[in-house]
């Protein structure tokens, strides 16, 4: 599943996480993932505001995007690009779905975005170390109103933060960082 050992410490975890782009076909357990989401939910926000939820995508909701996905590639590319995306999403075992409370205060709003995007690290820290891969993306189709109405998610209300594929890596691809010294600044 993963190339680290099941006891790993937090920095391991961290530092070996990857984003992944290719599944094997099997779906992880649904306990796996609720754990994740238990452990997601502890991220820190102001105010205790907990402005997260988590959508369970299932099949068949999963294949109507794959099929909103689908047209909108088709319409921007054409055919041949439309099936390609359309055989990878369909191949994606597991989806879900992250929004975030909506806010009519400016400093509010970002708090909860941020804590969102905390809870979203959370959850892939969490799985990772269970060996299990995501994938966070906010492609356009996340923008689409009918995304949204898949969901169930009123738009005046809530905001997505990303659409979430999960499953264990076909493949984990490498990864480098910039050394420490060239991204830290001090000010004394």
């Amino acid at each position: 599943m993963t190339d680290f050992p099941q006891n790993s410490t937090i920095a391991d975890v961290i530092r070996h996480r990857r984003t992944i782009d290719n599944f094997r076909p099997e779906r992880p357990p649904r306990e796996a993932i609720l754990a994740a989401i238990d452990l997601a939910r502890w991220a820190p926000n102001h105010k205790q505001t907990e402005p997260w939820r988590f959508h369970l995508i299932g099949e068949e909701t999963a294949r109507e995007i794959v099929r909103l996905n689908t047209e909108l590639v088709r319409q921007q590319k054409g055919d041949t690009a439309a099936e390609a995306k359309q055989n990878r999403w369909s191949a994606v075992p597991g989806w879900l779905a992250i929004t975030c409370d909506v806010s009519d205060d400016p400093i509010r709003a970002e708090e909860d975005y941020a804590a969102c995007c905390c809870a979203a690290q959370n959850l892939a820290l969490a799985l990772w170390s269970e060996g299990i891969g995501l994938k966070w993306t906010t492609g356009p189709v996340t923008r689409l109103e009918e995304f949204s109405h898949l969901l169930g998610i009123d738009l005046g209300a809530r905001k997505i933060i990303g659409l979430f594929w999960y499953g264990y890596p076909a493949s984990i691809s490498n990864s480098r960082r910039k050394p420490v010294e060239e991204i830290v600044e001090e000010h004394v």
